[in-house]
């Protein structure tokens, strides 16, 4: 029997009212054009909520409090690879958010959460839609 081992990540849902903030994938060579929310991979020895902080300075610099960071959901994900991805919603942020890795990221957007671009990642739109129906975890991509 081999041992599952996998990338894990963390993507936060920022939200302002009815809008969810969306960066436009840019130069990455994975979906580039489409819009994702920020995320990243865990660091080796770096808990969810440290990860969490770490990407929402690197990628659009705002500071994020642990407390402030809440579980919203886990997606085991095939797409190429296996993945296992942790969602969370921050509650509360400090700064504006911006374009941090222009070299990565191409735009920045607050969309409208029942409205999303058609260039949305899928499971990254079925993420969101899952939290929005409080749905905390989900497998994607296992179709054959």
């Amino acid at each position: 029997m081999r041992r599952a081992k996998f990338p894990v990540t963390v993507h936060l849902f920022f939200f302002k009212d009815d809008q969810i903030l969306l960066l436009r994938r840019f130069n990455t060579g994975y979906r580039d054009g489409e819009y994702s929310v920020p995320a990243g991979h865990l660091d080796g020895g770096e808990t969810v909520v440290a990860a969490a902080a770490r990407e929402a300075e690197e990628e659009i610099g705002v500071r994020l409090d642990a407390e402030h960071i809440v579980f919203a959901g886990v997606m085991h994900r095939r797409e190429g690879d296996e993945r296992v991805d942790f969602f969370v919603r921050v509650q509360k942020w400090e700064g504006e958010p911006f374009n941090a890795e222009p070299d990565k990221c191409d735009g920045l957007r607050w969309a409208e959460v029942n409205s999303l671009p058609q260039n949305t990642i899928p499971y990254v739109r079925k993420a969101i839609k899952d939290h929005l129906n409080n749905v905390v975890f989900t497998e994607f991509g296992w179709e054959e």
